[in-house]
């Protein structure tokens, strides 16, 4: 009964996923290629944060400096956010080599990369998003810092931009080692 099932899906696939008569693509759940649902998730991950966000705010300034201390921000709050996200960095960093440099190496296993490429891509994105955040964190935090009068030197979008980079890179990582734990368990 479940080879019967699994036929039906795969017969499925091959009719959705044909691209010219007599030849089909097979991928993990009949995407473009095999870490599409990776990239989609982290797509879908920072449009619902910066959504939630901006909601959240209900268009009131963005004040960037705790208690209106001019300075303040770039004490305190810059270099531990920065420290945090290079720690996700590099644990999210040496996820990839590990795993792609042990798979690579250890052919002797017969495992392919397919299963893990869309956690390896969502970790990939969890790369980009922190180093995004913190080159316009500090970049937003320096012009502030130079025209701190100026009512357009932290808006309403670099905040909601700078959060949903910030708790996107957090969240793609946290979801990729789920996944990544799931897939290798398979």
């Amino acid at each position: 009964m479940a080879r019967r099932a699994e036929e039906v899906h795969v017969a499925a696939c091959a009719r959705i996923c044909q691209t010219r008569p007599g030849t089909n693509v097979l991928y993990p759940q009949c995407m473009f290629f095999p870490g599409f649902p990776g990239i989609a998730t982290a797509l879908g991950l920072f449009a619902l944060i910066w959504l939630i966000i901006y909601f959240k705010s209900k268009g009131e300034p963005v004040v960037f400096d705790p208690g209106g201390k001019h300075g303040e921000f770039g004490k305190r709050l810059l270099p531990m956010y920065l420290d945090i996200t290079k720690f996700v960095l590099g644990l999210a960093a040496g996820s990839i080599v590990l795993l792609v440099g042990s798979l690579n190496f250890n052919q002797s296993s017969g495992r392919s990369l397919k299963p893990f490429a869309s956690p390896l891509f969502l970790v990939a994105m969890s790369v980009i998003y922190g180093v995004l955040f913190m080159i316009l964190l500090a970049l937003n935090y320096e012009y502030h810092l130079h025209h701190p009068d100026d009512p357009r030197s932290y808006t309403l979008f670099k905040y909601t931009r700078n959060q949903s980079l910030g708790f996107g890179a957090l969240l793609c990582f946290c979801i990729s080692y789920t996944w990544l734990i799931a897939a290798a368990t398979r």
